[in-house]
């Protein structure tokens, strides 16, 4: 298997899509042409984790962080960051990197959070804007439900508990062809009207290409007319962070040793305990201090996250428990995620589930 086949596969999985415009996602070192050998799956990309790659004749990284954030003006191994790219480069092994394509992801980096916490009835916290497409286009009676059934097989209608879901409407579509046309209904240059089905239906907009060619794959006409709009609406299924509920609420205090056993940190910091018990549990794995007032806006007790500044712990005030329970900690789950999905996918291929801690924050 070629690595660029790997690629899609994560590609369907955690769309590019859904990253933020900041991040550095996808195939950062080396060919996607190349063969294979083996995928080790890391959080982070260091030295250790490229010897590790080495050791287990890998020649593909697949790793949570990009080693490569920002742009690289000199590669001379001054620092770790560019000793990792040489070192990966002289081995002629590949880095893959997902990021924020898994914390937008329903199933990503908050998900599992949710899950190890037993919190139900979750959702996500801050819905992706601009994600959302909507295709527009008019399509003879006869034809509708082949059509509709080729939109959906694309993944058009498709949006949270709901799928195969369309908006419909008739009308009359008048047309000319020329002389060169040949027209489903009616004869080139003569005008001609016919009644047709107006078909609206949503979409992600990852899966733009997918859904086009399912329209003019399954359309009847030579032309075919449509629209697609990007959507101001947020994506409720898509976004970072979640917020879920407890099964029973519990004492901050009780909640703070519950969490720390759940997310197995060393260490938590948090903001003074609040006056009422914990139920309403927001979450965003990473630097989440961007959330704290949205987890304040959607009602929740406490709010987990990481790499909160001396200040922000006063943003709680006396209704939100802030608990800082540490980067790595927040995102540690998220190789076995990734391992978990591609052992699945591809169960006789070799995929390692990397050992090399890559935690850089050490506790006395």
């Amino acid at each position: 298997m070629i690595i660029k086949k790997i690629i899609e596969i994560l590609e369907d999985w955690a769309p590019k899509a859904y990253a933020e415009e900041f991040d550095n996602v996808g195939l950062l070192i080396g060919k996607d042409t190349e063969p294979c050998s083996g995928v080790l799956v890391s959080l982070d990309c260091t030295e250790a984790v490229v010897d590790e790659a080495i050791n287990n004749q890998c020649n593909l990284i697949i790793c949570f962080h990009p080693i490569v954030f920002s742009g690289l003006k000199k590669i001379t191994g001054k620092n770790y960051v560019e000793r990792v790219v040489i070192k990966a480069i002289q081995n002629n092994i590949s880095i893959v990197a997902l990021h924020t394509r898994l914390d937008n992801h329903p199933e990503g980096v908050n998900d599992v959070l949710c899950k190890r916490l037993d919190l139900t009835d979750t959702r996500v916290l801050i819905p992706k804007k601009e994600s959302l497409k909507k295709l527009s286009t008019y399509v003879p009676s006869i034809h509708l439900e082949k059509v509709l059934d080729g939109l959906h097989k694309a993944g058009a209608g498709a949006l949270g508990k709901y799928s195969e879901c369309s908006f419909t409407s008739e009308g009359i579509g008048r047309f000319k062809g020329n002389e060169n046309s040949s027209p489903f209904i009616g004869n080139p240059q003569i005008k001609s009207s016919s009644k047709e089905i107006h078909v609206e239906v949503v979409f992600e907009s990852h899966l733009n290409l997918a859904v086009q060619n399912a329209l003019q794959k399954t359309h009847p006409y030579e032309t075919v007319a449509f629209e697609i709009f990007s959507l101001d609406n947020p994506n409720p299924e898509v976004g970072m962070g979640k917020i879920g509920t407890l099964e029973k609420p519990m004492e901050p205090t009780a909640f703070l040793s519950f969490v720390k056993e759940r997310l197995h940190t060393e260490l938590i910091r948090h903001s003074p305990p609040i006056a009422k018990k914990i139920q309403k549990v927001a979450v965003l794995g990473g630097s989440g201090s961007f959330a704290i007032e949205k987890a304040k806006l959607e009602g929740a007790d406490a709010f987990i996250t990481a790499d909160l500044k001396y200040h922000q712990f006063y943003s709680g005030e006396e209704n939100l428990l802030l608990v800082d329970v540490g980067h790595y900690e927040s995102e540690q789950f998220t190789k076995n995620l990734i391992f978990d999905f591609l052992s699945k996918k591809m169960p006789n291929f070799a995929i390692v589930l990397s050992s090399t801690k890559t935690n850089p924050v050490n506790y006395y």
